[in-house]
């Protein structure tokens, strides 16, 4: 039998526990140990956001990476003429932003609440204080980074070569 003042101070709440559980899922912390991941909830800031609210704008400062516990967020670029282009709407259970992490450069796109959604924000300072407490943890999670940064541009060097390729082909119709 579960002794109550023992579970609580050696079991995460239940809360935290789903947390642990979701950073899982997310690439950029597959590879923690549970207890790495402990020590990642203890810095994330929750926060809730209502349809059609901006949790950033293009070109404003990158603070860090946002985790979707709940609801979706669109991701738009301003395009010529001042219209919005939707580039992806990242589900829940999924995270953005993740580039702030790693560079300070302004925002590429803004992100628009889609649905009620619940996020969690992991800035770069928290990161750098872990790299400083741990820096095992930190590398972890910069190595974790630089890997998915590298798969999404091999990736996007495969979509311009596609584009181009459709493009030749037009030319060459036109051509014709």
């Amino acid at each position: 039998m579960d002794n109550p003042v023992w579970s609580f101070f050696f079991r995460p709440p239940q809360e935290k526990m789903s947390n642990i559980a979701l950073m899982k899922e997310l690439p950029v912390f597959d590879t923690l140990t549970n207890g790495e991941l402990v020590q990642i909830e203890r810095v994330l800031h929750e926060r809730h956001y209502a349809p059609g609210e901006v949790v950033f704008n293009e070109g404003e400062p990158g603070a860090g990476l946002y985790i979707i516990k709940k609801g979706e967020i669109s991701i738009r670029k301003k395009i010529a003429g001042g219209n919005d282009l939707q580039l992806a709407v990242i589900p829940e259970r999924s995270f953005f932003g993740e580039l702030a992490l790693l560079d300070e450069m302004p925002r590429s796109a803004s992100a628009i609440v889609v649905t009620p959604a619940i996020l969690y924000g992991f800035s770069k300072p928290d990161l750098e204080h872990l790299l400083e407490r741990n820096q095992r943890l930190g590398i972890k999670i910069i190595l974790n980074l630089s890997k998915l940064v590298s798969r999404r541009l091999v990736k996007s060097n495969e979509n311009l070569e596609q584009v181009q390729a459709e493009l030749n082909r037009l030319k060459e119709k036109e051509a014709h």
